[in-house]
């Protein structure tokens, strides 16, 4: 599945990524620096009522967000991870597998430990206000 939108558009597009992704809870994604992997996520988790504020984990790698009505979002971001085993020691694990939704972001550094349902979400940058999203499911 692909997508092209607008960033104006960006909370109707995560409406419709939402309903074509369904049940599935782990979603791994790619684009380089800049193509708006945290930009998308904190649109998800607006469409998902989330009550806490949205932003890149670089530094803490793992945030927890809280939708109102009780369900966790998992955020991860292991641009400064090394290796799964970093990412094991840090906790993503837990993450992953907990049956909650779980946002990767730079997800190739653990590729290994990624469940097999995880959902391939690939962003690109087409212009300075135009993203392409493709969606690749398992």
């Amino acid at each position: 599945m692909e997508l092209t939108f607008g960033l104006q558009e960006i909370e109707t597009t995560a409406r419709e990524f939402l309903g074509a992704v369904k049940d599935y809870k782990i979603f791994a994604l790619h684009g380089n620096l800049g193509a708006g992997k945290t930009t998308f996520i904190r649109a998800v988790c607006n469409v998902l009522r989330v009550k806490d504020h949205v932003t890149s984990p670089t530094f803490n790698i793992i945030h927890t967000y809280n939708s109102d009505n009780g369900k966790i979002i998992y955020h991860l971001d292991l641009y400064r991870v090394k290796d799964s085993a970093e990412a094991v020691n840090a906790g993503v694990e837990e993450c992953l597998y907990s049956g909650e939704l779980c946002f990767v972001e730079w997800p190739e550094k653990v590729f290994e430990i990624l469940p097999l349902e995880t959902v391939q979400v690939f962003l690109a940058v087409i212009d300075e206000s135009h993203r392409k999203l493709e969606i690749k499911f398992p």
